[in-house]
């Protein structure tokens, strides 16, 4: 794992599968190679471009996701763990991968992030399933990837997406409901 992706996400040491944790870097290393953007400005730009002047950061909201994710899951396995268990270790890659597709939705045009020429065609749950397909991620882990958005909500979810779906909607839906009013 680089430097950079272990700076980026320590919650990957979250993941006892170090096979899962291992090949969840690679993802990122690999979406960081083909992105517009470094590692150090993902404390810089913002996690949403449907909130005008949104200021809090892409890493700020993902690892707010992560956070969230990890503690939903736990406590849902202390309360309702026998009728709905949660695999952990996928849930926690989900989360951090859940976003990974926007490096490559979104590039930088006169120092402002925008909706980028591939990002027009492919949004983020889609180049992020490609994305974690390609380093053999399990299909558990791009199912969550695939279904944390809109575009996940014809599909029947599982516990772990449901959980990353639900955590990630409950860090953006409030900004969006401020910028509307």
């Amino acid at each position: 794992m680089n430097s950079a992706v272990k700076s980026l996400w320590p919650e990957l040491d979250w993941i006892q599968d170090r096979d899962l944790c291992e090949k969840s870097a690679q993802v990122w290393e690999d979406a960081l190679t083909r992105s517009a953007f470094s590692a150090e400005q993902l404390d810089q730009i913002p996690f949403t471009l449907l909130v005008p002047d949104v200021r809090t950061s892409f890493r700020s909201h993902k690892r707010a996701v992560v956070h969230l994710a990890k503690v939903c899951g736990e406590n849902i396995g202390i309360f309702l763990g026998k009728e709905l268990p949660v695999d952990m270790d996928v849930l926690i890659a989900g989360a951090i991968l859940c976003d990974v597709g926007k490096l490559l939705e979104w590039e930088l045009k006169g120092g402002s992030v925008v909706l980028g020429r591939y990002g027009r065609y492919i949004r983020h749950p889609f180049s992020g399933v490609s994305l974690a397909e390609a380093r053999g991620l399990p299909a558990s882990v791009c199912h969550i990837i695939a279904t944390h958005s809109h575009e996940g909500d014809l599909v029947k979810r599982t516990i772990e997406a449901s959980i990353v779906h639900h955590v990630d909607f409950m860090t953006f839906q409030p900004f969006k409901d401020r910028f509307e009013k």
